[in-house]
């Protein structure tokens, strides 16, 4: 059994969604962000960093959200959401997951919260800078399908697939969003087809972006 440290349409998102879309057993503490719960002592002695998602397994907690569905992902080979070790398509599943987890979602942070790095004074010109980050990397995935897809591994789904979806549904704010690419919008559009995503929707509470 699982137990997974959630907020509602946060970075928890992905792995709750493949956890509905593998079938795991798992429970969930949903986390009040605007009330930090997630910097109580007892959350950061799971999760030094006071973010979410955490996943308990077997009682041992495991942070960083593409970390977390990369292992239950390989964890469960059979649903086919990871290439195999060995695998010609390996080397492209680790490429973009960390292209995923490094680029994109770190833009995506300066984007709303822009003074963090720059300071008040500059958070305007870190929020552009993101948004221009942001696109150009929506851009570059956006031609990568065009030549290589329809997922971001080829005919093969995969949770790198999930986690952008997850990014593209951060940007439904934006002036440019995710689903202004086209071949974005039709993977998003295959995923959000899918029971899970319904499920997830369900269990979360969520609306927005449906």
């Amino acid at each position: 059994m699982y137990t997974l440290y959630y907020a509602p349409g946060a970075a928890s998102l992905v792995v709750h969604w493949v956890l509905i879309e593998l079938d795991l057993p798992h429970n969930l503490v949903k986390l009040d962000l605007e009330a930090k719960q997630q910097k109580t002592p007892e959350y950061l002695a799971l999760n030094p960093s006071g973010v979410v998602p955490t996943l308990l397994i077997d009682d041992k907690p495991m942070c960083e959200a593409a970390a977390i569905v990369m292992y239950l992902a390989d964890s469960n080979p059979k649903a086919n959401l990871a290439p195999l070790p060995g695998s010609g398509l390996r080397p492209g599943f680790y490429q973009w997951m960390f292209y995923l987890a490094n680029t994109l979602q770190p833009s995506f942070r300066s984007w709303w919260y822009p003074d963090e790095a720059a300071g008040a004074a500059n958070s305007e010109a870190a929020k552009e800078q993101a948004r221009i980050r942001i696109e150009s990397v929506f851009g570059n995935i956006n031609t990568h399908l065009t030549h290589h897809g329809p997922y971001l591994l080829g005919e093969q789904l995969t949770v790198a697939d999930f986690m952008l979806v997850m990014l593209m549904r951060w940007s439904r704010g934006m002036p440019k969003t995710g689903l202004d690419f086209p071949n974005l919008a039709a993977l998003a559009g295959r995923l959000k087809a899918r029971p899970s995503f319904q499920a997830l929707y369900a269990s979360e509470g969520l609306t927005e972006w449906a």
